[in-house]
């Protein structure tokens, strides 16, 4: 057995073992590999240019190329719209491309577009009034120990639980 046989075979023990299968249907390799990917990306973008990669602040920075809104608009934006532009596009399209040829079945979904819609502006004015997204927190806050993240990813967890728990117990269902 190869090393990757064995990493691949011991983590799936572990789920097995903690009983966390249902939560991981595909296996947790993938999720594992998700993760070391992102943690990768965000640690390269800060080693390289000294900023934090949360992906909030890269959306809003490509919004100065069309929008006049000073928040938009600020001289730390503008210098590094270029170069955070093909970062989100980058996110975006690495995702289509896992989904659309690597794995094809995984973005399906019964859930309505509306319902998507309407999560993501809720998601939006969340990342706004916590002043950052969960990358930004959460990968790079959390990793480099700011309390600030901290308790923003503690918030963010607590809430999204009590909110899933709520819709759940309403009976609301994709």
């Amino acid at each position: 057995m190869n090393l990757k046989s064995a990493s691949i075979a011991a983590a799936a023990g572990l789920t097995a073992a903690l009983g966390l299968e249902p939560y991981f249907p595909r296996g947790v390799v993938p999720y594992l590999l998700g993760g070391l990917l992102v943690g990768l990306g965000a640690a390269i973008i800060y080693l390289t240019t000294g900023i934090i990669a949360g992906a909030s602040t890269f959306l809003e920075s490509t919004l100065s190329y069309v929008s006049d809104v000073p928040r938009f608009n600020r001289a730390s934006y503008v210098r590094s719209r270029d170069w955070r532009l093909v970062f989100t596009v980058g996110i975006v399209s690495g995702a289509a491309v896992y989904g659309l040829v690597l794995d094809p079945g995984v973005w399906t979904t019964d859930v309505q577009w509306w319902r998507l819609l309407g999560g993501g502006v809720l998601v939006g004015i969340g990342t706004r009034l916590g002043k950052g997204c969960t990358s930004g927190h959460g990968v790079c806050g959390v990793g480099s120990l700011s309390n600030t993240s901290l308790v923003n990813v503690a918030t963010f967890l607590a809430v999204a639980i009590g909110t899933a728990q709520l819709v759940a117990a309403l009976g609301v269902a994709p």
